[in-house]
């Protein structure tokens, strides 16, 4: 039974330390936002697509209008996304990223009617203030490329925490990887044109390198996080969640030579504190 236990919250490890490569592979990359967003959402609903005709799964059910906004929202989201890792370090991007769950309370008291208690309340401050703590070095103009890379990551993690309220109140309808292959189906359509007219960007190496990302990242990451789900607590799961934002920074000291200020890291520890704290 404990084995079984630290096999699955293993497994969360793993999703957690995929997700956190993003950054490094899409710096490596160096493409168009685009274009590396069209691999990254294209490939999982290849794959999930496939595997539901194999399975002649019914996947087309009533109810998934608002599946498919929230997937618009996604498309948008990951759009943002890219942009920030391309122009910030990666530690200060994986940072901004995670005032998701943050702004995902508020969102949730505002459109779901979920209670906001005083110390949830106190916890929002903190974390918009670690957000302040972490710009407060970067010159506030959209010339700047860190600040660019930092306020569309704020807005990445914003549009993030939206799709995250509209997918809870769907949860219970869909099975996970129906719900990931929502999720990425309207961006598969809409980044193609960048597919289309960036192709001269590519190399075959450049094309490898974007698959084993978009399968390593939206297929393997989710898969092994959603099979864990199963048997983990929720709680336990999004609490090693968060080694995603460790892993992003190292994977940027190590192989980018990042370097984090101390602004950075109190105000990163002020986000992911807060964070942490509302996830209880």
């Amino acid at each position: 039974m404990l084995r079984n236990l630290y096999t699955d919250n293993m497994k969360v490890i793993i999703a957690a330390i995929i997700w956190g490569s993003s950054g490094a592979f899409i710096k490596y990359l160096d493409l168009t936002p685009g274009l590396i967003a069209f691999f990254r959402v294209a490939l999982p609903v290849v794959f999930f697509g496939a595997w539901f005709v194999i399975r002649r799964e019914r996947f087309f059910e009533n109810g998934i209008k608002i599946l498919l906004i929230a997937s618009v929202i996604n498309a948008v989201r990951l759009f943002f996304y890219f942009i920030g890792f391309l122009n910030a370090p990666i530690g200060n991007a994986v940072i901004i990223l995670y005032t998701y769950p943050v702004l995902a309370v508020l969102f949730s008291h505002f459109f779901l009617k979920e209670p906001l208690p005083f110390l949830n309340v106190v916890l929002l401050v903190l974390a918009m203030a670690g957000v302040m703590l972490v710009f407060s070095d970067k010159p506030i103009h959209f010339d700047n490329e860190v600040f660019l890379g930092m306020a569309a990551m704020l807005l990445s993690a914003a549009l993030n925490a939206s799709m995250v309220v509209i997918f809870k109140h769907q949860s219970p309808k869909f099975s996970p990887p129906q719900i990931v292959f929502f999720q990425n189906l309207v961006g598969a359509v809409c980044f193609l044109p960048f597919l289309i007219t960036g192709m001269d960007q590519l190399t075959l190496h450049k094309f490898s390198v974007a698959s084993f990302y978009a399968v390593l990242v939206g297929v393997v990451g989710f898969w092994l996080f959603f099979y864990a789900l199963k048997r983990v607590f929720a709680s336990t799961a999004s609490f090693l969640s968060y080694i995603e934002v460790v892993s992003g920074i190292l994977f940027g000291i190590f192989l980018f030579n990042e370097v984090l200020t101390w602004n950075e890291i109190a105000g990163g520890s002020m986000i992911i504190g807060a964070s942490v704290l509302l996830r209880k």
